[in-house]
């Protein structure tokens, strides 16, 4: 099976290569993100709740989150192209393992969320990105990337199989946009005043993931208990989105 996930690993990742323009946008969104609210917000972190810390540390994990959303969101989409086109069918009659059909795109989006990190911190470190905790800090935002971008990827997967249309697949990713700004996004949850944001803020996911990568990027001690509590939840989703996908690969398969 795991050959089988390998090949079409490779080949989702050969899709998405031949059709630049399908991450493009997306990259310069999250890049964007990050020049403008690092020059328009960077003199709240003057603010004591912020103890210090540098504001582009801070708005990071938005870009990476909001890469997350739209790259690996990707996958699902093009899974939808497979079914329209007639291979994911023409796949289906042959004996390749139906777990590997799922896992083979959601692979390749989480991996495509891999390069688009790594260009979202090319810029920050063009910007003046500093990393207190050192390449630990990196990697270990990495890795937390990695399995959110499996999370998202795992969703649209699911989403593309249940619907079986690009658009419907589309819209189910766009669900996701709000909960990025539903959680602490601009502002330590202290700064924040509405009463009904903080309950969402802790609610929501999204938000112990960016507090995850925070508690490696903004200080040279890592706070463990924020960043196991970031993998903990990445991790849930990531199973909980396999499963999602697993099941709705069952209706597909039937149809």
């Amino acid at each position: 099976m795991w050959r089988e996930t390998l090949i079409l690993t490779k080949r989702s990742l050969l899709v998405t290569l031949r059709n630049p323009f399908s991450f493009i946008p997306n990259l310069i969104i999250s890049v964007f993100f990050l020049l403008v609210y690092t020059s328009g917000l960077s003199g709240i972190s003057s603010l004591p709740q912020f103890g210090g810390v540098d504001y582009l540390n801070f708005i990071l994990p938005v870009s990476i989150v909001s890469g997350a959303v739209g790259g690996a969101g990707g996958a699902g989409q093009a899974l939808v192209k497979d079914i329209e086109s007639g291979y994911f069918a023409r796949l289906l009659l042959t004996p390749v393992s139906r777990t590997a059909i799922v896992l083979g795109p959601m692979l390749a989006g989480m991996l495509q969320l891999f390069v688009q990190t790594l260009l979202i911190f090319g810029m920050g470190f063009l910007l003046g990105l500093s990393i207190p905790a050192g390449i630990g800090g990196f990697f270990l935002t990495i890795v937390l990337a990695l399995g959110f971008g499996l999370a998202f990827a795992g969703y649209s997967v699911g989403v593309a199989l249940k619907t079986r249309n690009a658009q419907a697949a589309q819209a189910g990713t766009l669900l996701f946009f709000p909960l990025i700004f539903l959680s602490t996004t601009f502002v330590p949850k202290e700064l924040i005043e509405a009463e009904w944001l903080k309950i969402a803020a802790t609610l929501n996911p999204t938000t112990y993931i960016m507090e995850g990568m925070r508690a490696v990027l903004l200080r040279e001690t890592i706070d463990w208990s924020v960043y196991t509590q970031g993998v903990i939840v990445a991790a849930v989703l990531s199973i909980a989105m396999v499963v999602f996908a697993a099941l709705n690969a069952r209706g597909a398969l039937k149809k």
